[in-house]
């Protein structure tokens, strides 16, 4: 079965939202979509009965092209590789990648070569969900000559918005977005894992928040199981997932 028991609903609902995402693409002259709810997966996103949703809801420039199908895709497409470093919607036109405002990041991106596919515009809605997951929702048109930047000045909010409830619906559907509360690290844990983080050994910790190496792994071990992971590195990451460890935020000495 592919759908855990009791979100059969959800699914219905995201099979719903995703015909949503089709009409508004129809509506704003980018009529073809392409969607992903983990662009670290290979899986496709499927319906209620199973099918993938590319084939039932969507449909894409080449139909040759089973993107869902192939899972060195997602590492050669450059609108899921722009996903990745930027959350906020961005459009296709002219050989270049804009969004709101200038991004460097989309900028080089560009510059590396963009292998279209046919596309010739579109707009990309990213969506960020709590645990690290990344899905994002690609609308495109093979004319070069729609004016994506008035689409997207005048409706990227909107397809954000609609992108972002998608996949959330779909990934709760699927038991891909926890429905828990996080856990609840101390101020030593937070700290102690930023050092991890940083680079240092238990004992450099030790060091440096002035506790012994026992009590370092200590808490290490605890944040770890609160955390409902195993190890160290896993702790890290999954803690910088949970945003307390901040980005490019130096980790301080003692508490």
């Amino acid at each position: 079965m592919f759908a855990p028991t009791g979100s059969s609903v959800r699914l219905e609902e995201a099979a719903a939202l995703a015909r949503e995402v089709a009409a508004l693409g129809a509506r704003i002259g980018l009529p073809y979509v392409a969607a992903t709810d983990d662009i670290g997966s290979p899986r496709p996103m499927r319906g209620p009965d199973g099918r993938p949703l590319a084939e039932t809801a969507f449909r894409w420039l080449d139909p040759d092209l089973r993107y869902w199908e192939d899972r060195g895709f997602a590492l050669r497409a450059a609108f899921i590789r722009a996903s990745r470093v930027c959350a906020e919607p961005f459009y296709f036109q002219g050989g270049r990648l804009r969004s709101w405002r200038t991004n460097p990041a989309l900028d080089a991106i560009a510059a590396e070569g963009i292998e279209t596919f046919g596309v010739g515009a579109a707009i990309v809605a990213p969506a960020y969900l709590p645990g690290g997951s990344i899905g994002a929702v690609t609308w495109a048109s093979p004319d070069a000559d729609v004016d994506t930047g008035s689409v997207f000045a005048a409706r990227a909010a909107e397809l954000h918005a609609l992108a972002l409830r998608f996949v959330a619906t779909y990934a709760e559907a699927t038991g891909a977005l926890v429905g828990t509360s996080p856990a609840h690290l101390t101020r030593r844990e937070i700290q102690v894992l930023k050092w991890a983080a940083a680079g240092k050994t238990d004992a450099e910790i030790g060091r440096i928040v002035s506790i012994s190496t026992p009590t370092v792994r200590f808490h290490i071990t605890n944040a770890s199981r609160k955390l409902g992971v195993a190890g160290r590195a896993q702790a890290v990451h999954r803690a910088a997932t949970l945003g307390y460890l901040g980005a490019g935020d130096p980790p301080q000495g003692r508490a």
